[in-house]
This record gives structure tokens, sequence and C-alpha cells, in this order.
């Protein structure tokens, strides 16, 4: 996954750089908001993380122009302003999610995880890990273009693990998601749709996704 990060305290790009290449992310930055703005319109991230007061053009402005462009990509605003309004300023202009300076990598990193599996798309609730993309309004799964179809309990598992990628779901949690809290496990029937979704998923020659959490559960992750 790429992220943009548009910022102009350079120090603090190179912290970010490094931490989030340290999380298997492709990172590219501009240091200005006019570089930041054309970066945008020209390449395709997976997230970009936007400064507000920047050079050039600030990153409320960057942030309306994407929008009005039909450009959906997650934005995470950064600032060192605390405001109430300052905030509410930044989602109204489309950000998705707002982070004061200072704050910790890890917090970022929560923030990145939380718009990854809220993506929207002008058409609906797209959900995307690696080359695997869910439209959750169209009911349709595609893994590097292929349609993939599901059952409609493979399509709650997958959906709750993609909604939650990079984090262990319990056997528990899964079950009540596609059979609903009533259900007794029998027959260890979740192991078998998830080994079924897994052979539809992971095809031979493809990355695996859905892991295997010993003593948890599964996770979904690139």
């Amino acid at each position: 996954m790429t992220i943009l990060v548009v910022e102009d305290e350079e120090k603090l790009v190179q912290i970010l750089k490094k931490a989030l290449t340290r999380e298997r992310f492709t990172v590219d930055y501009a240091l200005d908001g006019e570089e930041g703005l054309k970066k945008a319109l020209r390449n395709t991230y997976d997230v970009i993380i936007l400064d507000v007061v920047l050079p050039r053009r600030d990153g409320f402005d960057i942030c309306l122009e994407l929008r009005s462009r039909n450009i959906h990509t997650p934005v995470i605003m950064l600032t060192a302003r605390s405001l109430i309004e300052d905030r509410v300023k930044g989602l109204d202009m489309g950000a998705d999610d707002y982070l004061v300076k200072p704050f910790g990598i890890e917090e970022l990193l929560a923030r990145i995880r939380s718009v990854l599996r809220r993506r929207k798309t002008a058409d609906g609730d797209i959900w995307k890990v690696a080359d695997l993309v869910l439209d959750t309004k169209k009911h349709e799964l595609t893994r590097a273009g292929q349609n993939i179809p599901l059952t409609p309990k493979e399509y709650s598992l997958l959906l709750s693990l993609i909604s939650r990628t990079g984090e262990a779901l319990s056997k528990k949690e899964l079950i009540e998601s596609a059979w609903g809290p009533q259900f007794k496990e029998s027959g260890n029937k979740l192991n078998v749709h998830i080994r079924y979704l897994r052979k539809k998923v992971d095809q031979p020659g493809m990355k695996p996704l859905i892991r295997t959490v010993r003593g948890m559960g599964f996770m979904l992750k690139e």
C-alpha cells in the first residue's frame, strides 16, 4: 500500500517515512501544498496524510480540491491546532480523520488502519486489501481483477475479516457474524467455511491473505 505524506517539516517527514516503511507501506512525500496536490492528482494512493499549514497551498484547500475532482482517497489531516472549529472544518472539507500534533506513531498507524477499513468511493463501499477488492454495494468480490463468487456465509465471514483488516478476530466473533449469537458451534463449521473461503481467495500462486492466529482465530492481512 502506498501513502502520500504532505508535510513541510522535513524532519517529521523522515520520521514518518521510516515508521511507515517499517510497517511495509510505500511512502511518497511532498514538502509543500502545491507539490502535494499535483502528486495526489497524478498518482493513486491508498491514504494521504495531509498537514493543514503548508507553504503555497493549505491542507484544507487541497482536501476540498481532491473531493471536488471526485478523488476519494482517505485523508488524515495533521495540525498543531486543537480547536474544535478547525477539526470540524477539516471534516467538512472531506477529510476522513484528524490528528493533532504532537502525536504518537502508534496512534497514526491506528488511524490509518481505521480509514482503510472504512474507505469509501463515490460508487459505494469498497474494501481493499492488496489486490482483493470487496464492493459491499454490489456484493462483488474480485482478486487481481477476477470475479470470485461467494456463498452467503463466506461473504459474511470475509466482510468481518476485511472490515477489520490486520486485526485478529476470535472464532466466537466470526461465528456470530455468520450464524448469529444464538448459534452453537458443532462439527467445526467455522473451520470448514474458512477453508472454502481460503481456496477461493488464496489461490495457488497468490500471496496468502487469510491468516490463522493460533489460539485466537483468523485475520485478513496483506
